[in-house]
């Protein structure tokens, strides 16, 4: 078949294939798959079908639906136990960014719909956070310029704590009213250590910056940003070490303060990746188990299970999360040398499948050739050898590609029945007018008990190619309707024989009884002589 008659057969099963969201999707002549415009997003080309990899190009692309559906799900269970939602802004952009770009065919809109929908809760958190800390920027700005030193400093580390105790908000805004809070603090501190220079000014300087790097040690006690917050307290440590002593009764304060911040985050950060180590390992262990039983499968040639066996094998792995990174790499490179020597073969194997099928086709048509030239004969015996070397050298032949396989076993059994059939008529001519009447019924009979051996004959022949047929038929949507058929027809087949047997058992019987009339006759009419 050409391949646009691939195309225009996969296009008639896509109209027919029914999928949530299917409306967003259509195919162009070219075979180009397009994603119509959702959700402000531009019309785009997903895949490029062709006569090979249609079914498995869809397959794969509702896989990668799948997936997104999957990732949809794990926000959303983490979005119904998350109180501040903002913390998931990041994810959330990241899987809107995977549904805009990902080849994927399945209801796109829909999960687009949902992350709009906990983009405006986001959103409304965030104002709302905004608002708060506003209010407080607000307040910290009208502070600046009080001389009220004590009562001003513990206003803003009040600030600081209700700063904190609002949770995350949107990035940009937050970054500008942390810088207007962090110059009010400064422009006060500022004033504070001014008024303060002639009195233990560098002992009061350095309890102000402590008390600064306290307090963003603390802020930085509860991230989870493991990467920028060590090298941020890497940098509060320099800082710290630079700055002198304060006053006594307030160094080890702060200096215990400064470490207990650090430890419970560096404490939470080993634990958070000892965690993430231990289910890494326990993650490698399922995967290699996987890798065992990809690379037991490698080698197989029971193509069917064993291609759903992969599937299921690849479903399965992905699945499972991360492994060591130290491994990662190594286990998913030999999975899939496993998965590409068994599908490699498997390829070889129907190439292979699909030249014999052409070959036999090649030669049964030269007997097919051979037979329709001597179908019209009239020497009667040596076309009937030859007519009988070609049957059994056609028995010898596998089979042909199904699309030809009835059309030329029906020809070939026309050429041969047109041959037996004159063959029959000029025998029993020939019987009838050298027997007349009295050997008319024996020759007939003789005749009919030929034929149906001869049909009996070519019914077994036709059986033997339509189960050559049913062992040989290639994967493939209509498999399953094609082996249907040549289980009808075997079935039909060898009900067909066994009544034509009985009627041969039946047949040969009366002859058997002609045979002994007629005998017995002769051997009267011998009395009846002597």
């Amino acid at each position: 078949m050409t391949q646009q008659g691939n195309l225009s057969e996969f296009l008639s099963w896509w109209n027919e294939f029914n999928f949530p969201g299917k409306e967003l999707f259509t195919i162009q002549e070219s075979g180009e798959l397009i994603v119509f415009p959702f959700a402000g997003n531009k019309e785009r080309v997903i895949a490029i079908i062709n006569e090979d990899s249609a079914m498995a190009t869809v397959k794969a692309l509702s896989d990668k639906f799948a997936e997104l559906e999957h990732k949809l799900q794990e926000l959303a269970i983490e979005w119904n136990i998350t109180e501040d939602k903002i913390k998931l802004t990041a994810k959330l952009e990241r899987l809107k960014d995977l549904i805009n770009t990902t080849h994927a065919v399945g209801d796109l809109n829909a999960l687009a719909k949902q992350v709009a929908a906990w983009e405006s809760v986001i959103k409304e958190q965030s104002d709302a956070v905004h608002q708060s800390r506003l209010a407080i920027v607000e307040a910290a700005e009208k502070l600046v310029d009080s001389e009220q030193w004590k009562e001003t400093t513990q206003a803003f580390r009040d600030f600081f704590e209700q700063w904190k105790a609002l949770g995350q908000g949107t990035k940009a805004k937050n970054d500008a009213l942390w810088n207007r809070l962090e110059e009010a603090r400064n422009k006060f501190y500022e004033r504070k250590r001014q008024y303060q220079e002639g009195v233990e000014r560098e002992l009061m300087q350095n309890l102000d910056l402590k008390m600064e790097m306290v307090e963003k040690a603390e802020a930085l006690s509860a991230s989870t940003q493991w990467k920028e917050t060590s090298e941020a307290f890497k940098n509060l440590m320099e800082e710290w070490k630079k700055t002198g002593r304060t006053v006594h009764d307030k160094n080890e304060e702060l200096w215990n303060r400064f470490i207990n911040a650090k430890n419970v985050f560096f404490d939470k950060k080993k634990e958070h990746f000892d965690q993430i180590q231990k289910e890494q390992t326990a993650n490698l262990v399922l995967k290699q188990a996987l890798l065992e039983k990809a690379e037991m499968l490698k080698d197989s040639t029971d193509w069917t299970q064993t291609t759903q066996a992969y599937v299921e094998l690849m479903e399965e792995w992905k699945k499972i999360g991360r492994v060591p990174a130290e491994f990662s790499d190594v286990i998913w490179e030999k999975l899939n040398a496993a998965k590409d020597h068994f599908f490699n073969n498997k390829r070889t194997h129907f190439d292979s499948v699909r030249t014999s099928l052409e070959d036999n086709l090649v030669k049964k048509r030269a007997l097919l050739q051979r037979a329709e030239a001597l179908k019209n004969s009239t020497q009667w015996r040596e076309t009937t050898l030859e007519l009988n070397e070609l049957m059994d050298e056609w028995k010898t032949l596998g089979a042909v590609p199904r699309e030809h396989s009835n059309k030329i076993w029906e020809a070939f059994i026309a050429a041969r029945r047109t041959f037996f059939d004159r063959k029959d008529t000029h025998f029993e001519d020939r019987r009838k007018y050298a027997e007349k009447q009295a050997e008319g019924r024996t020759q007939q009979t003789r005749n009919f008990v030929s034929k149906l051996e001869q049909e009996i004959k070519e019914e077994e022949e036709k059986l033997i190619d339509f189960k050559n047929g049913l062992e040989n038929i290639s994967p493939g949507r209509k498999a399953e309707e094609l082996r249907k058929h040549l289980q009808n027809l075997i079935a039909e087949g060898e009900q067909l024989i066994i009544k034509k047997r009985e009627k041969l058992e039946q047949v040969q019987k009366e002859l058997s009884q002609i045979d002994k009339k007629g005998k017995a006759k002769e051997e009267d009419n011998t009395a009846e002589k002597a």
